[in-house]
């Protein structure tokens, strides 16, 4: 049994989906373990019936950078931690050397909100990266595109996710139009990466400095959305290390503690940091299925943060995660019809209970488990298959999970509930 004080408040920065899968799985500890009685999450969020609103304890209803509600959610917690990279990173600082405690730290968060920033800092820590610069002016950005070549990466710097903020230049003559585009914002433009795979590995540091890695996922993005992450990656055992030590390192450089997405391109034999997210994220959710990791990725950060061990991350069967987004450009309430989806085999679906539906918006996620067991020897991922498996290697075992996360995904519909008024 794990020896822990009971009562610990958590506050979550954000309600979404992640501090929903957050508070799930604390109810999940408390019922696999007495000694984590009255685990609680407590949550800051404007929207007041966020997907986390209905786990939690309590909800400060203000905007994820308002002092009143951060103090005030500082005030009933017993460490805070996010979900969304938006929250005021000063004022958490002034918090912070008050006694608040804070993992990540306020100062990691000031780091990871500016990507400028947070490139700048893993350069300097030897972290692989592309070559990027900051750019002040569009004379600048002709400049810099013209020696980086093209295509070339121009990003928005601050408060920009799943690809909202980026503008892929591919000649000189949309230089004006991308920067008009993002005009008034601080800018960074980055060398393209023809990269092979697109991976990342989900990393976790503890109080005493710890480290625990899941193993790597392989990403497909779809118009710069995650819409898919196949654990294992489909990648050889050398570039599997090499993505996990880069990971290490990573979190060495922070020197911080919780769950860390790390985002990584397969560059040739090399592999180049991407992007990292200081909590949980999307490419782990597949962690989630009891049958494939017995640590999912929203436990460990519990743990890391809360003065638990790390918990395992062995793989025990492969999974494939496909996201849920929002199609057929309707906005609005909406229903989930999933007839047929629990008869494909593996099939996991969990919806975030989001009032409404957009375009691109994700509302939930699809995880397919494989009838096959996954185990490591000498640092070498081997899949071994049940006598009913229809795949005979690894590769092929994969594509089969890939299939049926995609068939899945096309049994569901999102429909308008004035359908079924």
């Amino acid at each position: 049994m794990i020896n822990v004080v009971a009562g610990k408040r958590v506050g979550f920065i954000g309600g979404g989906q992640l501090a929903r899968m957050t508070a799930q799985e604390a109810n999940y500890m408390m019922e696999q373990n007495p000694n984590l009685a009255n685990l609680e999450i407590n949550i800051l969020d404007p929207t007041k019936h966020c997907p986390a609103h209905e786990y939690a304890t309590h909800h400060i209803v203000a905007d994820f950078k308002d002092p009143d509600g951060i103090k005030q959610l500082a005030d009933i917690s017993d460490v805070l931690t996010y979900e969304i990279e938006l929250g005021n990173a000063e004022f958490l600082i002034q918090l912070r050397d008050k006694g608040l405690r804070m993992y990540p730290s306020p100062e990691t968060l000031q780091i990871i909100q500016d990507k400028f920033s947070q490139k700048s800092f893993l350069r300097s820590e030897g972290i692989p990266v592309t070559d990027f610069v900051e750019i002040n002016s569009l004379g600048e950005m002709r400049k810099f595109a013209s020696d980086f070549g093209y295509p070339c990466m121009l990003k928005i710097r601050r408060d920009a996710y799943d690809g909202r903020g980026n503008f892929v230049i591919e000649e000189s003559s949309q230089l004006e139009v991308a920067y008009d585009r993002f005009k008034g914002r601080s800018l960074m433009l980055e060398r393209f990466v023809n990269w092979e795979k697109e991976i990342s590995v989900m990393a976790a540091r503890g109080e005493s400095g710890e480290l625990a890695t899941y193993p790597v996922g392989e990403n497909v993005h779809v118009d710069n959305i995650l819409e898919m992450t196949i654990m294992p990656a489909r990648v050889d055992s050398e570039t599997a290390g090499k993505a996990e030590n880069v990971a290490r390192k990573v979190m060495e450089a922070f020197g911080d503690r919780g769950v860390f997405g790390i985002e990584m391109f397969v560059y040739g034999n090399k592999i180049l940091v991407n992007e990292v997210a200081p909590r949980v994220h999307n490419s782990g959710h597949g962690t989630l299925e009891k049958e494939a990791f017995e640590t999912s990725q929203f436990e460990q950060h519990l743990r890391a943060i809360s003065d638990l061990p790390l918990g395992n991350t062995h793989i025990k069967r492969p999974v494939v995660m496909r996201n849920i987004l929002g199609d057929n450009g309707y906005v609005g309430p909406y229903k989930i019809e999933n007839e047929g989806v629990f008869e494909i085999p593996g099939t996991h679906l969990h919806i975030y209970g989001k009032e409404e539906v957009r375009p691109k918006r994700k509302i939930g996620h699809i995880s397919v488990v494989g009838n096959m067991n996954v185990y490591s020897e000498d640092g070498t991922t081997n899949i071994i298959f049940d006598e009913d498996d229809e795949a005979p290697s690894s590769d092929r075992s994969l594509e089969l999970l890939v299939r049926r996360a995609n068939f899945a995904r096309q049994l569901l519909k999102i429909v308008p509930v004035d359908k079924y008024e």
